[in-house]
Protein backbone atom coordinates (compact mmCIF):
# COMPACT_ATOMS: atom_id res chain seq x y z
CA UNK A 1 0.00 0.00 0.00
CA UNK A 2 1.29 3.45 -0.59
CA UNK A 3 2.36 5.41 2.04
CA UNK A 4 0.58 8.73 0.98
CA UNK A 5 -2.75 6.35 1.00
CA UNK A 6 -4.89 7.35 4.51
CA UNK A 7 -7.22 4.15 5.64
CA UNK A 8 -9.85 6.13 8.06
CA UNK A 9 -10.34 3.86 10.98
CA UNK A 10 -13.46 2.14 10.20
CA UNK A 11 -14.57 -1.42 9.56
CA UNK A 12 -16.84 -0.62 6.44
CA UNK A 13 -16.80 1.52 3.64
CA UNK A 14 -19.26 2.29 0.67
CA UNK A 15 -18.02 1.75 -2.93
CA UNK A 16 -18.54 5.85 -3.16
CA UNK A 17 -15.96 6.46 -0.26
CA UNK A 18 -13.54 3.33 -1.76
CA UNK A 19 -13.35 4.92 -4.96
CA UNK A 20 -12.24 8.11 -3.28
CA UNK A 21 -9.54 6.84 -1.11
CA UNK A 22 -8.28 4.67 -3.85
CA UNK A 23 -8.92 6.96 -6.94
CA UNK A 24 -10.40 4.37 -8.47
CA UNK A 25 -13.80 4.78 -10.15
CA UNK A 26 -16.88 2.76 -8.87
CA UNK A 27 -17.51 0.82 -12.42
CA UNK A 28 -13.53 0.04 -12.44
CA UNK A 29 -13.96 -1.24 -8.47
CA UNK A 30 -17.16 -3.31 -9.60
CA UNK A 31 -15.07 -4.80 -12.40
CA UNK A 32 -12.08 -6.43 -10.05
CA UNK A 33 -15.16 -7.59 -8.20
CA UNK A 34 -15.80 -10.02 -11.22
CA UNK A 35 -11.92 -10.65 -11.50
CA UNK A 36 -10.39 -10.97 -8.54
CA UNK A 37 -11.61 -13.65 -5.86
CA UNK A 38 -10.36 -11.05 -2.91
CA UNK A 39 -12.79 -8.55 -3.09
CA UNK A 40 -16.09 -9.62 -2.25
CA UNK A 41 -17.65 -7.06 -0.61
CA UNK A 42 -20.95 -8.29 0.81
CA UNK A 43 -23.86 -6.19 -0.07
CA UNK A 44 -26.54 -4.61 2.45
CA UNK A 45 -30.38 -5.40 2.91
CA UNK A 46 -30.36 -2.00 0.72
CA UNK A 47 -28.00 -3.86 -1.82
CA UNK A 48 -25.06 -1.37 -1.81
CA UNK A 49 -21.66 -2.91 -1.42
CA UNK A 50 -19.95 -3.38 2.28
CA UNK A 51 -16.34 -2.99 2.09
CA UNK A 52 -13.65 -3.84 4.59
CA UNK A 53 -10.75 -2.53 5.19
CA UNK A 54 -8.97 -5.56 4.09
CA UNK A 55 -11.10 -4.83 0.55
CA UNK A 56 -9.54 -1.29 0.53
CA UNK A 57 -5.75 -2.39 0.88
CA UNK A 58 -5.95 -5.23 -1.60
CA UNK A 59 -7.32 -2.57 -4.01
CA UNK A 60 -4.88 -0.38 -3.45
CA UNK A 61 -2.42 -2.87 -3.62
CA UNK A 62 -3.97 -4.49 -7.15
CA UNK A 63 -3.98 -0.63 -8.33
CA UNK A 64 -0.30 -0.22 -7.94
CA UNK A 65 0.39 -3.69 -9.52
CA UNK A 66 -1.99 -3.02 -12.37
CA UNK A 67 -0.99 1.19 -12.79
CA UNK A 68 2.59 2.05 -11.73
CA UNK A 69 4.25 -1.65 -12.16
CA UNK A 70 2.38 -2.37 -14.97
CA UNK A 71 1.22 -6.08 -14.41
CA UNK A 72 -1.63 -7.57 -16.67
CA UNK A 73 -4.68 -8.76 -14.72
CA UNK A 74 -3.55 -12.63 -14.54
CA UNK A 75 -0.14 -11.50 -13.58
CA UNK A 76 -1.61 -9.29 -10.60
CA UNK A 77 -3.74 -12.07 -9.17
CA UNK A 78 -0.81 -14.19 -9.04
CA UNK A 79 1.61 -12.05 -7.48
CA UNK A 80 -1.03 -11.04 -5.03
CA UNK A 81 -1.67 -14.72 -4.55
CA UNK A 82 1.78 -15.19 -3.96
CA UNK A 83 2.26 -12.13 -1.59
CA UNK A 84 -0.49 -13.38 0.10
CA UNK A 85 0.13 -16.67 1.00
CA UNK A 86 3.88 -15.19 2.19
CA UNK A 87 2.41 -12.94 4.40
CA UNK A 88 -0.15 -15.83 6.25
CA UNK A 89 2.71 -18.22 6.20
CA UNK A 90 4.83 -15.47 8.40
CA UNK A 91 1.69 -14.58 10.82
CA UNK A 92 1.33 -18.41 11.49
CA UNK A 93 5.02 -18.54 11.67
CA UNK A 94 5.67 -15.87 14.30
CA UNK A 95 2.16 -14.66 15.83
CA UNK A 96 2.31 -15.52 19.30
CA UNK A 97 -1.08 -16.85 21.07
CA UNK A 98 -1.74 -13.35 22.32
CA UNK A 99 -1.75 -11.96 19.03
CA UNK A 100 -4.30 -14.53 17.52
CA UNK A 101 -6.58 -14.22 20.27
CA UNK A 102 -6.42 -10.38 19.25
CA UNK A 103 -7.10 -11.14 15.63
CA UNK A 104 -10.13 -13.34 16.44
CA UNK A 105 -11.77 -10.72 18.78
CA UNK A 106 -11.23 -7.93 16.26
CA UNK A 107 -12.98 -10.56 13.51
CA UNK A 108 -15.71 -11.04 15.43
CA UNK A 109 -16.39 -7.55 16.04
CA UNK A 110 -16.27 -7.09 12.77
CA UNK A 111 -19.01 -9.52 11.93
CA UNK A 112 -21.01 -8.18 14.66
CA UNK A 113 -20.76 -4.66 13.08
CA UNK A 114 -21.56 -6.31 9.47
CA UNK A 115 -24.73 -8.26 11.13
CA UNK A 116 -25.69 -4.87 12.06
CA UNK A 117 -25.27 -3.29 8.83
CA UNK A 118 -27.08 -5.64 6.93
CA UNK A 119 -30.46 -5.52 9.37
CA UNK A 120 -30.64 -2.11 8.61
Amino acid sequence: MPASTHIPDKMFFKIGEVSKLTGIKPHVLRYWESEFKLIRPPKSNIGQRVYRRRDVEIILRLKQLLYKDRYTIEGAKKKISQELKQKTTRQHLTAPSARLEEILQRQKQEIRNLIKLLEK
